[in-house]
């Protein structure tokens, strides 16, 4: 599991980790990390390669330039562009001590020449302490380097570490920093793993610099690899049989809407319920008789429910049987149609059980928050979720008691606890998963999950990778639709669980 930790928590691990070390130390042993990676990512040769150095005034500039050192030692051309009035001392006197390295201000000659030419662009501008957005003249340079491999230092200039938050200072220039390779230290920071920044980020490689667990305390955001996904998912034994293995009660679509109640209830029979129940009006039943003749029409016993995909709001047939899935006290996820009478629900009786799973897109979250009494007001919109899902997300988790799980292309889950809240994200899917009936897919999925036992963090953020990787699955880099992701399910846990890696 990667797990992500405030700024102020990394700056107390931090202090306790330098205590006794020699001046610099924990900066060398990034700087090292640093000057590997770089080294690496031009295929293992250094000398003769051109890398240039965005350099600050803080300590990410100066682990570029203790880097860069070891770069121009290693025959590459290195040159440092100084975007502030000061650098770090030390640094600056090792690059300036290699005679193959240049250190140039931001606007002196022969600067965009070396961007032009350069091969890796190091990001050491701003770290831990940087604002959202980047200052124009840094965004000018970013310009004028098109061609250039990014690597970031500890989090990608322009993104706010602890929230993600990016912002454009100029319309005409990029707002952050868009790294190929973040290289962070010690641990990932938050702004790392939840969008905006995500998508600034690249990869993300944690180096282990000596920093103490104890001292970093918990997570403020984790992600899921494989090997937890694959120790989480439910796997049956021999004495196992479909009421062990969990029920699953699924209310969705509507007689106008049957493709969701198929999608819904096929991801839940491919992710291996026991049984799944479908409650409907006649149509949507009867397609799903045809097609997956393993679910049960009818009410009858469930361990869990997964309502509101595809059902109209005010739909007569089906408010009744998802309003009676909520009074149930049984595990549930609420998606789509069903928000509107979960957010009454609060609003009637105050925060739910800690046992249900709400699955809203930007869109729906922003009307649910609306619609409650929280910190952010009234006046939500979408925006404000895309900008700051990270706060919204938590908002939402506090204001209705709920686990809350926020689709896209990064998708947020975040549980409530006693003093605080517990956040996943994970990015395991493509770009063409933005398709109609995946959030469909995606309710089953996370259905069958919290019948089989799971706690709704668990099975939101599983059910997440696994839908994401079936959608990887399913492209091979081209268009999929929601039918293949849901048919690409079982193969891809079936690799995980042997494997204990993703396919």
């Amino acid at each position: 599991m990667i797990s992500a930790h405030r700024a102020d928590a990394v700056r107390r691990a931090e202090r306790a980790a330098m205590a006794g070390l020699p001046q610099d130390e924990l900066m060398l042993r990034a700087a090292a990390a640093l000057a590997r990676a770089v080294v690496r990512e031009l295929g293992g040769r250094a000398y003769g390669r051109r890398v240039v150095l965005l350099v600050g005034a803080g300590s990410n500039g100066g682990d570029a330039l203790h880097a860069g050192a070891r770069l121009a030692r290693r025959g590459a051309a290195v040159t440092a562009v100084l975007v502030a009035d000061q650098a770090h001392a030390g640094g600056l006197a090792a690059l300036r001590a290699e005679p193959g390295a240049r250190v140039l201000a931001a606007g002196a000659d022969g600067v965009e020449a070396a961007l032009a030419r350069a091969e890796v662009l190091v990001d050491g501008v701003v770290g831990l302490g940087g604002r959202p957005g980047l200052p124009p003249e840094v965004g000018a340079l970013l310009l004028a380097a098109p061609s250039a491999l990014v690597v970031a230092v500890d989090v990608p200039s322009g993104v706010e570490a602890d929230s993600g938050r990016t912002e454009a200072l100029d319309p005409g220039l990029p707002e952050v920093v868009a790294a190929d390779l973040t290289l962070t230290f010690g641990t990932a920071k938050p702004g790392l793993l939840v969008p905006p920044g995500r998508a600034a980020a690249g990869r993300v490689e944690v180096v282990d610099i000596g920093l103490d667990p104890a001292a970093l305390g918990p997570a403020a955001v984790e992600q899921l690899e494989a090997a937890d996904v694959a120790s989480l998912w439910p796997v049956p034994h021999g004495s196992s049989d479909k009421y062990s293995r969990g029920v699953l009660g699924v209310v969705a679509g509507g007689e106008h809407y049957t493709g969701a109640a198929v999608l819904c209830t096929g991801a839940a029979v491919r992710s291996g319920a026991g049984m799944v129940r479908y409650l409907g009006p006649p149509r949507p039943t009867e397609i799903i008789r045809e097609r997956w003749p393993e679910v049960v029409p009818g009410a009858g016993r469930v361990q869990a429910w997964a309502v509101g995909p595809g059902v109209d709001p005010d739909d007569g047939d089906q408010a009744p049987r998802v309003a009676d899935a909520l009074a149930s006290g049984l595990p549930c996820l609420v998606d789509a149609g069903a928000l509107p009478a979960l957010a009454a629900r609060v609003r009637e009786h105050g925060p739910v059980s800690a046992d249900v799973l709400l699955t809203p897109h930007a869109g729906e979250l922003a009307r649910l928050l609306a619609e409650l009494d929280t910190e952010l007001g009234p006046d939500v919109g979408r925006a404000l979720v895309e900008a700051r899902p990270l706060l919204c997300v938590v908002a939402a988790a506090e204001a209705t008691g709920a686990t809350v799980l926020l689709k896209g292309a990064t998708t947020l889950v975040a549980a409530p606890g006693g003093t605080s809240t517990r956040v996943r994200a994970q990015s395991d899917g493509v770009p063409w998963l933005g398709t109609a009936g995946a959030g469909d897919v995606l309710a089953g999925i996370a259905g069958a999950l919290l019948a089989a036992g799971l706690s709704p963090l668990d099975a939101g953020s599983v059910a997440a990778a696994v839908h994401g990787r079936a959608a990887r699955a399913a492209s091979g880099g081209g268009p999929l639709h929601a039918g293949a992701v849901s048919a690409a399910v079982p193969a891809v846990v079936a690799h995980l669980l042997t494997t204990g890696e993703w396919t």
